[in-house]
């Protein structure tokens, strides 16, 4: 079940980076349990955030050619305030190094200006076609539907234009 962790882009270059928040809020379902009586973000969830932007830099650069991302490792992970409902994490990705289809990224998140998470990513992105050719076909429709979700994540950087 896909957990979206971001919740607009709030600027983009291709190929260098992204920035992008994340409104962490009560109702996150996570939250119940992660804690009852002083519920923050899970540092996974942290982590996936840092992920997603990554994820969305890349497909965007390549004009969503190769639209599925994966995480090949999460390097020099550290964690350092909580996220807090009301709070909003502002996540900044940007390319450190390209080799073909993988890149490795500098990822951080901040609340208010402090750093809350920062990591070293390295993410893979391939075709649906190349990964999977029994799905042959699926791939416009993965395309559209990633389209369609970086319309939402952008439509606010449409209207001020």
């Amino acid at each position: 079940m896909p957990i979206p962790q971001l919740d607009r882009v709030e600027a983009f270059e291709p190929h260098r980076s992204l920035t992008a928040i994340k409104c962490l809020t009560l109702s996150e379902d996570y939250l119940q349990d992660h804690f009852p009586k002083f519920p923050v973000m899970p540092g996974v969830m942290m982590l996936e955030a840092l992920f997603q932007a990554g994820a969305w830099l890349l497909r965007v650069s390549d004009d969503f050619n190769r639209p599925l991302v994966s995480l090949r490792e999460a390097r020099s992970v550290k964690y350092q305030d909580f996220v807090a409902p009301g709070d909003s994490l502002l996540i900044d990705v940007s390319v450190a190094k390209t080799q073909d289809n993988v890149v490795q990224l500098k990822a951080k998140g901040e609340v208010g200006g402090r750093l809350a998470v920062g990591a070293r990513l390295i993410l893979a992105y391939e075709s649906v076609d190349e990964l999977r050719p029994e799905l042959q076909g699926s791939e416009g429709y993965c395309r559209a539907e990633l389209k369609r979700q970086w319309q939402l994540l952008t439509r606010h950087l449409a209207s001020a234009e």
